[in-house]
């Protein structure tokens, strides 16, 4: 199956060099049996349109989705042509988040501060464990879509449009390792009791693996339905 990475953002080099960059988290997350194509959109590079692949993903980002960015708005009307297209769509963090913008819900900062490292979720009844980096959150969800992940802190964790979009708030590309360099690398943004914590919630497991599964299997399922026509 062809995907499309819609980059949003670049991982610090610091964080490359050891752990590669969106385009090779997203490629480990989901696995094999994907042919990927890479649009850096932050940089202005966009696909001819939404049918240029058979799926997308848009990463994760340094940028608010509110924010007067040049590459937003574009963006933001191919999200709106994907999902006119019935082409199955996932959002990350970032992603999460601009879906939302783009599809008349809202994201702001959130005045309850930042989410970072291992949190818990309900993920359409099952708990997961994930780790997240945001401090901006979707405060209300676009019109017809379904809540399927939440926690205290994140109520709106992930979504559902119809049956070819799907988003999750926090990073199952994030592993622990990568969560503890980005401490290093980012966390005086954070304070320094989160830090901390982050650091020492590093040496546990997160559930990466299985939703990293789950995804690969929606891009599956909805490239099985439009080869059935429905």
């Amino acid at each position: 199956m062809r995907l499309g990475l819609l980059q949003c953002g670049h991982t610090a080099p610091e964080l490359a060099a050891d752990h590669g960059g969106y385009p090779e988290m997203y490629a480990r997350l989901l696995g094999p049996g994907f042919d990927w194509s890479v649009y850096p959109v932050c940089d202005g590079v966009f696909p001819e349109g939404p049918r240029a692949a058979q799926g997308w993903l848009i990463s994760g980002s340094r940028a608010g989705a509110y924010e007067a960015h040049d590459w937003i708005p574009p963006l933001e009307a191919l999200i709106r042509d994907i999902v006119a297209a019935r082409v199955p769509l996932v959002g990350i963090c970032f992603g999460h988040q601009i879906i939302a913008q783009a599809l008349g819900g809202r994201v702001e900062k959130f005045a309850g501060g930042w989410a970072v490292g291992r949190r818990r979720y309900e993920w359409d009844g099952a708990q997961v464990h994930l780790n997240a980096w945001h401090q901006d959150q979707v405060t209300r969800l676009p019109e017809g879509a379904r809540v399927t992940a939440s926690n205290g802190f994140t109520r709106y964790a992930g979504f559902r449009v119809g049956d070819r979009v799907e988003t999750l708030q926090p990073h199952p590309e994030f592993s622990p390792d990568i969560i503890a360099r980005m401490t290093e690398l980012r966390g005086a943004t954070v304070p320094p009791e989160m830090r901390a914590q982050a650091v020492a919630d590093a040496a546990l497991p997160v559930d990466g693996a299985a939703a990293g599964a789950r995804l690969a299997a929606f891009f599956r399922a909805t490239d099985d339905m439009e080869r059935a026509g429905a």
